[in-house]
């Protein structure tokens, strides 16, 4: 059985009983400690919270117009090529 790290950090929190009820109820039907139910639900919430935003989630719509974009990308507008072409001028000769 592979053992976890040893714990440091103390969190403190106070919730209402009935909360504690529940979480009581489903550390219970874990076999888990309420401490230990808990840090294990704050643990998943953070992952998925992370996870929600460092990952862009595309319909099957929207997956192929990104790939479409990125085959065959639309013209510069005027502005922007003119601005790309400074940016070439001034940066290629000191590469």
């Amino acid at each position: 059985m592979p053992t976890s790290p040893p714990r440091t950090e103390r969190v403190e929190a106070r919730i209402a009983p009935e909360v504690l009820e529940i979480v009581r109820r489903a550390a219970e039907i874990e076999g888990r400690s309420v401490s230990d139910f808990l840090v294990g639900a704050a643990q998943e919430a953070a992952r998925r919270t992370i996870e929600q935003m460092q990952i862009i989630r595309l319909s099957m719509e929207e997956q192929q117009r990104f790939a479409a974009l990125l085959l065959t990308p639309p013209e510069l507008p005027p502005a922007m090529a003119r601005a790309a072409e400074a940016h070439r001028k001034l940066i290629a000769p000191s590469q």
